[in-house]
């Protein structure tokens, strides 16, 4: 039966939702695919759940195709697995956890390694069960700090989470590389324009690990690519072109009075105008910044933490937490309890705490930094003579024209993405913590190695609403949309009759078909109504139907021409 708007619980709204922040929100609302149940918490509406288990089934299909399998896991999980491979507490508050009336403790499963491992623990035991390949499409649970941009970032989403499992290194690469070719072929079945980026692992674990970008001003991702080659990053993982080390001879460190220069930008503008060791040509980036930091580790005591970054470069907080997973951090504020920093005036000489420092602090590099004492400044502080960092950290901000890190000759671009699925090559840090071994070919025991591979399908549908509007409304791909055809029935003179006996004859042939039969609305509101709606083709019962002839149009195209209603299944069809 051809689906009849007449009767589905469907409302468009003409107004702007005052909750939407990004455009696909904006039209997700408008056009009646979901409802907003709670914060982070989405309703799908019938439209909205057909979009929904079209892009499902190109991902199922999809993983089928490189022989993966399909499970099914409760969304409400025990403590203890999350405990032995110690995500209950790296996860930290971003865990939905609750308490049986037993006092049991359970979480709400952001990702299931831990159950797919012991799964694969429980049933395998012999190198004749390898390799293997498990997908679930299964709701997963984030407590956001502030879920925003609707589907971008909920609290509760769907997504398809696949594990690999393998006996060798050699092995988990090649289910890796399948993964990859599989997730190129869902995305452009989807209609997604998008890149693969190195990035980091985070609390998932792991080795190598990539992500699948798509393109939108507003993602929540920052990744680079570069003018001269195929260097592609998320900006978490971009590491820094290590300068050659400086072996120049320095003068000695001088302290220096600058009283009144808290600021980069004011000791910079003090130093030239003093002409601070006889020069008059500092910049920021001659200038080390020091920045202290509360680290806060999952289930141990906090720890304080200095940064030093090139004067030119603000710490990038993502950057800074991706380094130190799963800690998070915060900036320290409590200098009455450590009143040997001077806020405004730290140097790394002499510090007591943990200090790392940027890449660019190379063995020889002089510096100007702060002497430790309120209004004072010291110049040639030379790294590994003055003072030697307890290692380096990716923490300063990537910047357009940066050099690339791969060919050294290009400059990186930036641009904003939405994080449609993460890949990573997770060796052996499961099945170490669950001790899993299965019998080799050999008679002696070999633990699996694995892989997860992560798609979050509802965000896709998100991000194909981004990816594919106008001021109009959505343009949904024909794979992913609701209907493969739009009939209106214009309202006039038999014209909703005649609309749904096409929509009748263009179900028979095998379209599936929503039909605008709806009574009591005029035909400039249905047409509005479908360019919201968004189903590329679209046939209009209308003005010239007492001539045989319906409108058929192009809704991405914008293309319009009439024929004879008798020929539109026909036409459609082929």
């Amino acid at each position: 039966m051809a689906m009849r708007m007449s009767t589905m619980l469907l409302r468009t709204l003409r107004e702007e939702p005052a909750e939407a922040e990004v455009p696909s929100h904006r039209l997700l609302l408008r056009a009646g695919y979901i409802r907003r149940a709670a914060p982070g918490g989405y309703t799908w509406l019938p439209l909205g759940k057909l979009v929904l288990d079209r892009v499902t089934q190109i991902v199922r299909e999809e993983m089928a195709a490189i022989g993966g399998q399909e499970v099914g896991f409760p969304a409400l999980l025990p403590r203890e697995p999350y405990d032995i491979s110690g995500r209950w507490t790296e996860y930290g508050d971003d865990l939905f956890t609750l308490k049986d009336r037993r006092g049991s403790d359970y979480l709400l499963a952001p990702t299931h390694e831990e159950m797919f491992a012991l799964l694969v623990q429980d049933m395998t035991s012999s190198y004749r069960d390898y390799p293997l390949i498990l997908f679930q499409v299964q709701t997963k649970f984030r407590d956001e700090t502030r879920p925003r941009a609707g589907l971008l970032r909920g609290r509760e989403f769907l997504m398809k989470d696949a594990y690999s499992f393998d006996l060798t290194d050699e092995g988990l690469a090649e289910a890796y590389a399948k993964h990859r070719v599989a997730y190129r072929k869902i995305f452009e079945r989807l209609g997604l324009e998008h890149t693969i980026v190195a990035a980091m692992s985070g609390a998932m674990g792991g080795s190598a690990s990539e992500e699948f970008l798509a393109a939108a001003e507003v993602g929540e991702d920052t990744f680079v690519g570069c003018t001269n080659c195929d260097y592609a990053a998320n900006t978490e993982a971009v590491v820094t072109p290590v300068p050659a080390g400086d072996d120049r001879e320095h003068g000695p460190l001088t302290v220096h009075d600058t009283p009144g220069t808290p600021t980069i930008a004011s000791l910079v503008d003090l130093a030239n105008a003093r002409a601070l060791d006889g020069r008059t040509d500092w910049t920021a980036a001659d200038t080390l910044k020091n920045v202290v930091v509360t680290v806060h580790h999952p289930g141990k005591d906090d720890q304080v933490l200095a940064i030093g970054v090139p004067g030119d470069r603000e710490i990038d907080m993502k950057r800074l937490e991706a380094a130190l997973s799963p800690a998070t951090v915060t900036m320290f504020d409590d200098f009455a309890s450590r009143p040997e920093l001077v806020r405004g005036y730290i140097g790394p000489q002499g510090l007591t705490l943990r200090y790392l420092a940027d890449p660019r602090v190379v063995p020889g590099s002089a510096w100007l930094t702060g002497a430790n004492e309120a209004g004072r400044h010291a110049t040639s502080v030379v790294a590994g003579r003055d003072f030697t960092p307890d290692g380096t950290i990716e923490a300063a901000e990537v910047r357009a024209g940066d050099t690339c890190p791969q060919c050294r000759e290009g400059e990186v671009t930036i641009r904003r993405g939405i994080e449609l699925a993460h890949i990573f090559q997770l060796g052996r840090k499961y099945t170490d913590a669950f001790k899993i071994d299965v019998l080799g070919a050999d008679g002696k025991p070999v633990r699996p190695t694995m892989g997860s591979y992560g798609i979050g399908v509802s965000r896709a549908v998100a991000a194909i609403a981004e990816q594919h509007r106008d001021d109009r409304g959505i343009l949904w791909p024909d794979e992913v949309a609701p209907a493969d055809v739009h009939v209106i029935g214009a309202g006039k003179d038999g014209q909703i009759e005649a609309a749904l006996r096409l929509a009748a004859e263009l179900e028979a042939a095998g379209l599936r078909v929503l039909v605008d039969d709806r009574p009591q609305l005029s035909a400039g509101v249905k047409f509005t109504d479908a360019e919201l709606i968004g189903i590329r083709r679209a046939v209009v019962v209308g003005r010239r139907l007492s001539e045989g002839y319906a409108e058929i149009r192009d809704r991405r195209t914008g293309e319009r021409h009439d024929m004879l209603i008798t020929e539109v299944a026909e036409a459609l069809v082929g």
